[in-house]
């Protein structure tokens, strides 16, 4: 998928990489399948990961458009990647593993975020819960 951006009408491709680390981006992002259909998503996290020595850049999005095989309370891992030409993109990871991985490291790091904002007082906190959870989606590739 290419990643693209509406603009008065008309797609113009800008760099995946600027989309995704602007931490001031609030808007969705649009996605150009290989049959040119637009699929909008909301940004929910980008997670560094290291896969055998090699590290990584993965992106979790949540779908705002109906995809069929996702569900409303699914979002899916994304890794960034180059194109021939050398420009970034973004394409589904396919791995399994991989992508529960990057899960994991999400919900960790929410984790992490969610003890920082405890209050320095000593009264207890609210625990906060979620009405839904990100589950892998995508391609599951047979076991050896």
């Amino acid at each position: 998928m290419e990643e693209k951006k509406t603009q008065n009408e008309d797609l113009k491709q800008i760099d995946i990489l600027d989309v995704l680390l602007d931490q001031d981006n609030k808007d969705p992002i649009v996605l150009v399948d290989e049959n040119g259909k637009q699929l909008t998503f909301e940004q929910v996290a980008v997670i560094p990961h290291e896969v055998r020595k090699e590290k990584r850049l993965y992106c979790v999005l949540k779908p705002l458009d109906k995809i069929d095989g996702i569900a409303d309370d699914e979002a899916i891992v994304f890794v960034v990647d180059q194109d021939k030409d050398g420009n970034s993109i973004i394409k589904v990871e396919e791995d399994e593993e991989v992508a529960i991985a990057v899960f994991d490291k999400y919900y960790d790091l929410l984790e992490e975020a969610q003890k920082e904002e405890k209050p320095a007082t000593k009264k207890p906190a609210a625990k906060k819960t979620t009405s839904s959870t990100a589950k892998v989606a995508g391609k599951s590739k047979p076991k050896k």
